[in-house]
């Protein structure tokens, strides 16, 4: 494409999604980044449950208050809570992964489209749509 050449429709079509799968991917990048900050965060409040005595008090924050419990309560929450994170880990990981792809063949598709000569011609149909 020349400088004063406008880029065609069906190349900007391909370019936003290209960028839309790049937000996606950066999306699903900073949840497993949180995921992962609060899985650290829950091994460490296990770690200190294991070390306090079965009739210690105990207490589990809840949104901006403290309410007492026993140890067995918080210690199966937050075993329910790891369960829950690591099939949550497992399915960023799988997002992560086909979006990864995605993005490598929608690379790879533009670039045989501008550099390969494969796009269309001025005045000449646009490539079918996968």
């Amino acid at each position: 494409m020349s400088a004063g050449q406008e880029t065609p429709p069906w190349l900007r079509e391909k370019l936003a999604k290209f960028r839309q799968a790049e937000y996606d991917l950066r999306s699903v990048q900073a949840q497993k980044q949180q995921l992962n900050s609060d899985k650290m965060s829950s091994d460490a409040a296990m770690e200190e449950l294991k070390k306090a005595a079965d009739d210690q008090v105990v207490y589990r924050h809840t949104g901006t208050i403290l309410v007492r419990t026993s140890k067995a309560d918080l210690v199966s929450s937050l075993e329910e809570r790891a369960l829950l994170a690591t099939t949550r880990q497992q399915v960023l990981d799988k997002q992560e992964k086909r979006l990864a792809e995605s993005l490598k063949e929608q690379e790879e598709s533009i670039r045989k489209m501008l550099g390969g000569g494969a796009g269309p011609q001025p005045g000449a149909q646009a490539p079918p749509r996968a």
